[in-house]
């Protein structure tokens, strides 16, 4: 048995912003299109339901776009991710329970 152990960082490095324009924020929520990740955990979809019917009658917001992970534990898939880029000015993802 080794004396050396290994201790591992589990804080992810820093990421480069390749768009700024996608930080900018929204001016207005009114005509805007905002898309939904759900984790596929229990009751996000039950908020994700209220979130949207809130923001379409109260601030204006176009279109709701939902997306579903198979799994909490996977990544969306990069049509998921192809289809909020394309569609969306504002993307909300969430974790239930």
């Amino acid at each position: 048995m080794s004396d050396t152990q290994m201790v591992l960082d589990p804080v992810a490095p820093a990421g480069v912003a390749g768009d700024s324009a996608a930080f900018r924020p929204l001016a207005t929520l009114a005509g805007k299109v905002v898309g939904f990740i759900d984790n596929s955990k229990p009751n996000f979809s039950l908020l994700a339901d209220d979130l949207g019917e809130l923001l379409m009658a109260k601030y204006g917001v176009a279109k709701i776009v939902r997306h579903r992970k198979p799994t909490a534990s996977v990544s969306a898939s990069p049509q998921v991710f192809a289809d909020i880029k394309q569609q969306c000015d504002l993307v909300i993802t969430g974790s239930g329970d």
